[in-house]
């Protein structure tokens, strides 16, 4: 096999893996890289998890004059491959078996041996990323266009606890948009394109809501706004919000004395019984 490989006839690397082998294919690419104008296309051969697969690879390579670069979790299809390609003259590298076996040495326990864990890993990652872009892009109302891609919409009025609710939600996953509810100001057209079991309106009692108004107040240095405070004017628009809900037929959830965490678990848990697998939006990610 040393001296087919030394022919100049070599050209292709194949990558196999119980995953989806990018990491493998990134380390061949940037070693090839030392050997321009080498002409080797490297090919990925991903979720390889049986003999079979194992067997139709190799009668698909062996009268090729080829290497198989392998990242293999289970340690009896990697040592399967392995010998498959010694009976087939086929040179194997096996990327992950020995680092694998070093850990466990020091670690003293065995591996989970489990094909695709890290792509599921880094999945959740990146969907948490992503809902966290999302909440920051809807946060109070901004781009509406794209509202139709929330997960949850909340809706309340100004200091009703929005943006905190919507930032938490999303670290746990969730796309979610926030609106805020202003009395005489027209709602976006395209919540009414959102299917309204996944819009939730906030409800806040008067005496937390003006506290928390009041407290905005003194940190902007504007405490002679009446209207934005005072007990009637709030009354008034908690009236009017509820109304609004109501002709709506959005789900409200009073969040009074709640800590985030509990309304966010009250929201997950409809908004999960009501769509079940489809709560999630996969087509937008």
């Amino acid at each position: 096999m040393k001296d087919m490989l030394g022919s100049g006839k070599f050209q292709m690397i194949y990558i196999v893996s119980c995953g989806e082998g990018v990491n493998a294919f990134h380390l061949v690419e940037s070693t090839l890289v030392q050997f321009p104008d080498s002409n080797i296309t490297v090919v990925k051969v991903p979720r390889i998890r049986t003999e079979s697969q194992v067997d139709d690879l190799i009668d698909k390579v062996k009268d090729i004059e080829s290497i198989i670069v392998h990242t293999i979790v289970d340690s009896n299809l990697r040592r399967y491959l392995t010998r498959q390609g010694m009976d087939n003259h086929i040179v194997t590298i096996d990327l992950m078996g020995p680092i694998i076996s070093k850990i466990e040495t020091f670690l003293d326990r065995p591996p989970l041996e489990t094909p695709g864990l890290y792509r599921e890993i880094h999945l959740v990652n990146l969907e948490q990323v992503s809902a966290i872009d999302f909440a920051l892009a809807h946060d109070d109302g901004l781009n509406p266009e794209s509202l139709i891609q929330a997960e949850i919409v909340l809706i309340g009025l100004s200091r009703a606890g929005k943006t905190p609710l919507s930032m938490y939600m999303s670290v746990l996953g969730w796309k979610v948009a926030n609106i805020p509810f202003v009395p005489g100001v027209p709602m976006p057209q395209s919540l009414d394109r959102v299917d309204r079991r996944r819009v939730f309106a906030l409800n806040i009692n008067q005496e937390q809501l003006q506290a928390h108004r009041r407290m905005r107040q003194e940190t902007l240095g504007a405490k002679d706004i009446y209207a934005y405070s005072g007990k009637d004017e709030i009354e008034k628009e908690i009236e009017y919000a509820q109304k609004y809900y109501i002709t709506k037929g959005f789900s409200m959830i009073n969040v009074s004395n709640k800590p985030i965490e509990t309304s966010a678990e009250e929201i997950i848990e409809m908004i999960t019984r009501r769509f079940k697998a489809q709560a999630h939006i996969r087509d937008f990610l």
